[in-house]
């Protein structure tokens, strides 16, 4: 089952905090914590996990070699796993249908559905582009949670 409601609804009770699971090149998982939430793909329009990472991170270097990811959000004793395949859109993966200013208000989007605000966006903008910051999209192979 590939249905991502019940990890929307967890988003909203914790600024969508998640484990974010990647592989290193042994195949030893590699965790770090994010901020996720639950968007359509800009290109297919298909519900996805989405984060936002920056651009020299370790995670996007692992999910460059194998997009194999999982996504865990948690709120309280509820939690929803999300595995599938990353996919990375931002200055240094480029998509043919993302220019710089869809990926700008792509980043804002993914933010806010995260439950972010921010008091001043021409500055948000700026230090995305400084950090190359990314958008990662999960599309969902396999999703499962803990009894609702």
């Amino acid at each position: 089952m590939t249905d991502l409601a019940r990890f929307a609804e967890l988003v909203s009770l914790d600024h969508g905090l998640s484990v974010v699971v990647t592989l290193r090149s042994d195949h030893t998982p590699h965790t770090t914590v994010v901020n996720a939430s639950v968007v359509p793909h800009p290109a297919t329009g298909a519900r996805a996990v989405a984060f936002v990472a920056a651009g020299r991170t370790r995670k996007l270097a692992h999910l460059r070699a194998d997009p194999t990811i999982a996504v865990v959000v948690r709120a309280g004793w509820q939690w929803v796993a999300v595995e599938g395949r990353a996919q990375l859109i931002g200055p240094d993966d480029a998509h043919p249908e993302v220019d710089d200013e869809r990926l700008r208000l792509l980043l804002r989007d993914i933010f806010r559905a995260a439950g972010g605000t921010h008091d001043d966006w021409a500055a948000y903008d700026r230090v995305m582009r400084e950090e190359h910051r990314t958008a990662v999209f999960v599309a969902p192979s396999r999703v499962y949670s803990s009894p609702a």
